[in-house]
């Protein structure tokens, strides 16, 4: 006699936040746990120091990637600060929630939105937004100058951005107060747990016959 057995379609965790927010280095510590697979982005922004092509990023070019976005092969894309493009690539998302794997996204508030006006049922059905938003402006600023990667141009241009995305947290389905680094590991890893157990997410396989 078979024993039932549950299995789920995968769930695409989408996590968006103000530059600054330390975002990056969250899902840095997410990665290092195999039990879901870390989408990489597509950008047509050079590589920082220390980033390599295929790991932090594909680097692309602007001609590859709106080439891309023309055959409908990107899930979300959007133009980030009036310069470079930032986008998904469909085909990976995709394969790995029909293989019942979950997916992390790491994307702004331009490219959530996209997710979510989506009219493909795999992925409405599957998306998982959360918000990761700055205690104060005060702290996104401190954390920014901590990071030392912009200008004194950058800085003011992503506080800026960050305070409009910071009013955008209602249209997520979860907002993290961000705190410690630690902190905002377990806060993470509690919605996913409790996303993963939702009993319209699972169906039973092989079910017993009397």
């Amino acid at each position: 006699m078979s024993h039932p057995l549950f299995r789920r379609q995968g769930i695409l965790f989408v996590i968006s936040a103000p530059s600054g927010t330390g975002k990056s280095t969250l899902c840095e510590n997410l990665r290092s746990t195999p039990d879901f697979i870390y989408s990489i982005s597509c950008t047509t922004r050079p590589p920082r120091a220390g980033e390599e092509d295929g790991v932090d990023y594909h680097f692309l070019s602007q001609e590859d990637f709106l080439s891309k976005v023309r055959n409908g092969e990107m899930l979300e894309y959007a133009q980030v600060h009036g310069h470079h493009y930032y986008g998904t690539l469909k085909t990976t998302v995709k394969k790995a929630l029909t293989q019942g794997t979950d997916v992390l996204l790491d994307i702004d508030v331009q490219g959530a939105a996209s997710i979510r006006e989506t009219d493909d049922p795999m992925v409405k059905d599957s998306l998982v937004d959360v918000f990761i938003m700055p205690p104060t402006l005060e702290e996104l600023e401190k954390r920014l100058r901590k990071r030392g990667t912009e200008t004194e141009e950058q800085v003011q241009q992503r506080l800026q951005t960050g305070k409009k995305e910071s009013k955008m947290w209602p249209l997520y389905k979860y907002t993290i107060l961000s705190g410690s680094m630690e902190e905002d590991l377990i806060k993470f890893r509690a919605i996913m747990r409790a996303e993963r157990y939702l009993s319209r997410r699972l169906e039973l396989n092989n079910v017993p016959h009397d």
